[in-house]
């Protein structure tokens, strides 16, 4: 069994990008996307927070799963998936250029992968 922890690598072209998910609770239940540039020092987390037809995993789902409630449902822990958020980032300019750390919400781009 793969520990959930563990930083998986993702080759994008030229970049290759270490990621990983997280569950965390602060003021609600969110799933982080956390997407980092080898040797950049760029950092890219993208969060879904729990609300209105936005729905993460909360013990009920399984983890990193996160879901529109009208079918839509994507899993955070495959690459495929992974691969297609770091795509929609990069297109709409999301990714910092150079060193620093960024974080954007996942609904937009939620939207659009499932919309495909």
């Amino acid at each position: 069994m793969r520990n959930g922890r563990a930083l998986r690598r993702l080759v994008a072209g030229e970049a290759h990008w270490l990621w990983s998910v997280r569950h965390r609770h602060a003021e609600c239940c969110r799933e982080v996307l956390s997407l980092h540039r080898e040797g950049a020092g760029v950092t890219l987390r993208i969060v879904f927070r729990a609300g209105p037809d936005r729905l993460v995993a909360d013990g009920l789902w399984y983890s990193g799963s996160v879901g529109d409630g009208r079918g839509g449902l994507l899993n955070l822990h495959e690459p495929g998936v992974v691969r297609r958020f770091l795509d929609e980032a990069l297109a709409r300019g999301a990714v910092p250029p150079v060193r620093g750390e960024t974080e954007i919400d996942g609904w937009p781009l939620f939207d659009a992968l499932v919309s495909r």
